[in-house]
């Protein structure tokens, strides 16, 4: 009998004839007898039954509406149904085959073989003898000594086995994993498979004698005990997590999370998620009775909330963000993924600033408002003591703009906040301010450039509950005019014998704004602008409305592009602005420091090249002239030559603050410099047997020591990949938590471990996993 890769074969045009009456119809031809009938029930007035039955065979007998005998390459096809044996009997009236000797059979995409075989065809009921199976939907395949056909959908076999490893040639060939059971269920409807006394193998080598399990045949998300991880971690020990995931309805689920630390006791997390038509969030909680770490309860808890709820005046959309923990100390002990639902409830876990926002906003064509209530929550370390913010309780904010009025863009905002927060570390009262900002513009564009005049009025006023600077009531107002202006030249030229567009683009901005004393003012949100090429064309040094800076000075740049002839894409950028101040910068932020000098700021210098698919390169840099030194400089590099081919440098100095050299890459190890993976997509990895190695190392050179470090590899066997990975977190100037991540995952069936995978994402740039993130990045998800 042919394999099981057998086509279908057209042995001749008969193969194409179609049932006709209710008889059977037959032609020999050179010993091959081809013929098409009609299943029906008994007796001549029967009504027929299902489709149309082909048959194909060397020898083929039968008796007219009741039964056909099959011999010699023996062939039924009925829907999508097809049977291949040495002999094959067919009773018409039951609908039933029965299949002796090399017997094949393919049904929707998933194919059988086995000795003898009794089927219902169009009810795909009936019983295979020691049969091997293959599924379509992820390549599983494995044998058994007896397989039941509920329906098309659902077969039980009896002392099974399943592995997705790929069958290779020889009698002798064993699957790197395999999962031995007494008995599997497979519900296609479901997309699931349940096994009763399971053992699962690798390496010939039993790992787990498992109770009842499931797991998935697809993506489909299903209810159940997800695999166990386990981790290494020098303040928590060895940390072992079961967790449940409930599939509540598809559009909310829940994850409970109990986890054991030998050093520490038991961590209990769960997470809620829902996401319905109007709105959507999560809800995290954690708590940990008696941490043996700190000898007390420990707790945090996360919301965040995204909707919108009618009300008479229309749609107001709601947004919370909502944090807290249970000490300072949560931030350092908490860094393992596995503590709090594989991620700490702040969302990083060096955080030490934590918000409690709540958001409604409301806006209908040209006016919009908003109303906040923001608390913080500081996680204080004595050794880095951090000034907490002000909460604002509540702030109520509001905006009306309207755009080419005659030409002119104008708005209005104005803002209302009461500020509160600890006096003892803030030394300010706490207090209401109003602020309002109205400005004007009146842009002038053109195909060659721009020009834009622009008008702004500041306004602040403040009531403190206790004296300040020997009042409890103080006003500022400040205006402000700015001229922003540039051009845009453009001529075609080649750059590295490829035709592209380059730009010449100068600017000039110009911004006055008078000085107004306000050293008497508060600062509750008031800092420092960045220095870069995003803010060095704004108005104000300050981020904030507590302070305006006073200012007379022109900022002057220039840019060139070089774009892609064809697409527009760009393929190179390089910049540089300075800013000419004309008189001294009075105010600052705070009092006794002093402004920015009359003269010439430093210089910022910035490229970036991407003139291949492969390369990538950006830099940074501010300079002083006065002191011909670098004050600042950010350079990066990135190698992408192919899919799992990363490299990424960077260089990042800010002097007499800090140096770092930063370094993370994936790379295959069996072919260091080959290109095996240039035609090969994201999830498909790059054969089996293959290594890869892993890692970031972030090395201070102003400290001479390593900061944050990340160190792994894996294997890629085709069925199963293996990761071992270490991390190292700085937590403080003299401590570090220190963890060991190993994890096996048997492909399209199930995880054992600690996934690395959220460590090697965030600390690799364009890291890919060697499987999609549906297979791979969720799969935890699906299994119990």
């Amino acid at each position: 009998m042919p394999s099981s890769a057998r086509d279908l074969p057209v042995r001749s045009p008969c193969w194409a004839l179609r049932a006709i009456g209710w008889g059977c119809l037959s032609l020999g031809l050179g010993g091959v007898w081809i013929g098409a009938v009609r299943a029906q029930g008994v007796g001549p007035d029967a009504p027929v039954q299902g489709e149309p039955v082909y048959l194909q065979a060397d020898r083929l007998t039968s008796r007219t509406d009741l039964d056909a005998v099959l011999e010699g390459d023996a062939e039924l096809r009925k829907g999508s149904t097809l049977i291949r044996a040495d002999r094959l009997d067919y009773d018409m009236p039951t609908d039933t085959a029965r299949a002796t000797g090399h017997v094949w059979v393919r049904r929707d995409g998933n194919t059988y073989q086995g000795p003898y075989l009794e089927l219902k065809v169009d009810a795909f009921e009936g019983f295979f003898t020691a049969p091997r199976y293959e599924f379509a939907q992820n390549g599983a395949h494995g044998q058994a000594a007896r397989a039941d056909f509920a329906d098309s959908a659902h077969m039980t076999v009896h002392q099974a086995t399943y592995t997705t490893c790929k069958r290779k040639p020889g009698p002798d060939w064993l699957p790197d994993w395999v999962l031995t059971a007494a008995r599997i269920d497979i519900d296609n409807d479901e997309e699931i498979g349940q096994a009763q006394n399971a053992v699962l193998s690798f390496k010939g080598v039993p790992l787990v004698r498992v109770l009842p399990i499931s797991f998935p045949l697809t993506e489909k998300r299903k209810s159940g005990l997800l695999p166990p991880t386990i981790g290494l971690d020098n303040a928590n020990g060895l940390e072992i997590s079961a967790p449940y995931y409930l599939n509540i309805a598809p559009n909310r689920d829940a994850t409970l999370t109990p986890t054991f630390m030998t050093a520490r006791g038991v961590n209990v997390a769960g997470e809620f998620r829902y996401l319905e038509p109007r709105y959507a969030g999560s809800l995290r909680l954690s708590y940990m009775p008696q941490d043996k770490l700190r000898a007390a309860d420990r707790w945090g808890a996360a919301l965040a909330h995204t909707g919108s709820v009618d009300s008479p005046i229309g749609g107001v959309t709601l947004v919370a963000n909502v944090n807290r923990v249970s000490d300072d100390d949560y931030w350092r002990d908490f860094t393992s993924s596995s503590v709090v639902n594989t991620g700490s409830v702040v969302g990083g876990a060096t955080q030490r600033l934590l918000p409690a926002d709540l958001t409604a906003s409301w806006g209908r064509g040209d006016f919009s408002t908003s109303l906040k209530v923001l608390k913080w929550q500081t996680l204080q370390d004595p050794t880095a003591p951090i000034t907490p913010p002000y909460d604002r309780v509540p702030q109520w904010g509001a905006r009306y703009a309207q755009n080419n009025v005659m030409g002119l863009d104008w708005s209005l905002d104005g803002d209302l906040t009461q500020f509160e927060s600890d006096r003892t570390r803030t030394l300010q009262p706490n207090a209401q301010r109003v602020f309002a900002l109205a400005q004007a513009s009146y842009p002038l564009i053109r195909p060659a450039g721009f020009l834009t005049p622009k008008l702004q009025l500041h306004s602040t006023g403040y009531q403190f509950d206790a004296s300040y600077h020997g009042s409890r009531v103080a006003d500022s107002t400040v205006p402000t005019f700015s001229l922003d202006s540039g051009l845009v030249f453009e001529r075609e030229t080649r750059l590295m014998g490829r035709a592209v567009v380059q730009t010449l683009e100068p600017r000039a901005f110009y911004v006055y704004t008078p000085y107004h004393d306000q050293s008497m003012l508060p600062n509750y949100d008031t800092g420092a602008n960045d220095f870069n090429f995003a803010t060095i064309y704004t108005e104000n040094a300050f981020v904030g409305n507590d302070k305006i800076s006073d200012n007379n000075l022109l900022t002057l740049g220039v840019t060139t592009r070089y774009l892609n002839a064809d697409n527009g894409a760009q393929l190179a950028r390089f910049g540089v602005a300075q800013r000419l101040r004309f008189e001294d910068q009075k105010v600052t932020i705070n009092p006794a420091t002093a402004g920015a000098a009359a003269g010439l700021s430093d210089i910022l210098l910035g490229a970036s090249v991407n003139l291949t698919q492969r390369w990538v390169v950006d830099s940074t840099v501010q300079y002083n002239g006065r002191t011909d030194e670098s004050v600042r400089s950010v350079l990066g590099v990135r190698y992408n030559p192919s899919n799992y081919r990363v490299i990424n440098l960077a260089y990042r100095f800010q002097r007499d603050l800090s140096e770092q050299v930063d370094a993370s890459w994936q790379w295959p190890l069996n072919d260091l410099w080959g290109d095996s993976g240039e035609n090969l997509g994201a999830g498909q990895g790059q054969g089996e047997g293959r290594y890869y190695a892993l890692g970031r190392m972030n090395y201070s050179l102003r400290d001479g020591r390593l900061v944050d470090s990340v160190l792994g590899v894996e294997y890629d066997a085709g069925c199963w990949i293996g990761r071992l990975v270490v991390e190292r977190v700085q937590t403080s100037a003299e401590t570090a938590n220190q963890r060991l991540m190993f994890q096996l995952e048997f492909v399209g069936f199930t995880r054992i471990g600690l996934s690395p995978e959220k460590t090697l994402s965030s600390n690799i740039s364009n890291y890919q996993n060697l499987r999609d993130a549906s297979a791979a990045g969720s799969s935890h998800r699906k299994y119990d």
